[in-house]
């Protein structure tokens, strides 16, 4: 069996409130018609990319209990995030951390860093 590219990003795990985004191409334009200017990009301020995988969101840890019949999984609750798979997102470069895995280029970014998401919902 060939391990594509996808199947490998499958194997990452992104962690709390963290994203990882797949910067789009300085002139593309999504279909509404969003891109970001060049000037702005230049100064490397804001940069925009593709949603490719969320962490869970912000852990909100439990109260401790003597309950020795609850699992391990029931210890940790998780508020979700608003970033979805799929979302493009325009983001602060000054938050993130840019990363290459597989020979690209990625941005592991804070949902705080995040100024504006456009999501594709069919209706």
């Amino acid at each position: 069996m060939r391990i594509t590219a996808d199947m490998k990003l499958k194997n990452l795990i992104v962690i709390g409130d963290r994203v990882l985004i797949r910067p789009s191409r300085p002139n593309e334009r999504t279909e509404s018609g969003l891109y970001l200017p060049p000037g702005v990009q230049e100064k490397e301020k804001v940069q925009q990319g593709y949603v490719i995988k969320a962490g869970p969101g912000y852990a909100i840890p439990m109260p401790i209990e003597e309950e020795t019949w609850k699992g391990e999984e029931d210890k940790i609750k998780y508020v979700p995030l608003q970033v979805k798979e799929g979302d493009l997102a325009i983001f602060l470069v000054s938050g993130s951390t840019e990363v290459v895995y597989e020979n690209e280029k990625y941005f592991i970014v804070p949902q705080s860093a995040i100024l504006m998401l456009e999501r594709e919902e069919t209706i």
